[in-house]
């Protein structure tokens, strides 16, 4: 990260049946500071710039909007898997899993 750019997190909640909604947006000092409570908390946290900026045009408290239920889904699947509540794919263990590659994003929502 260069010294002009700031961190942007976004907190996303997620209790099923309901739709996954944004919890908390910041960038700068705030940024870090939903990441290091995320951290106290054992929040898995997943590093995508691009998603992050796309859900953080989303309201306080707002669902995911469906465009965005395939990059959603992907970052809740990384976040079972850390957790141990899923299994790796079938064709993956553990030691050999390999970061996927990003849910290309709706040319609206991506800046």
């Amino acid at each position: 990260m260069t010294p002009d750019q700031k961190t942007l997190a976004v907190a996303v909640a997620y209790e099923a049946p309901n739709v996954p909604r944004v919890v908390a947006i910041g960038s700068g000092a705030l940024g870090e500071r939903i990441i290091e409570t995320a951290r106290e908390h054992g929040v898995p946290i997943e590093h995508n710039p691009v998603l992050a900026q796309a859900l953080s045009t989303i309201e306080l408290d707002a669902e995911i909007p469906e465009q965005l239920y395939a990059a959603i889904a992907q970052i809740l699947a990384f976040i079972l898997r850390a957790s141990g509540k899923l299994p790796p794919p079938k064709d993956e263990s553990p030691a050999t899993a390999v970061p996927r590659p990003p849910v290309p994003l709706p040319p609206r929502l991506s800046r």
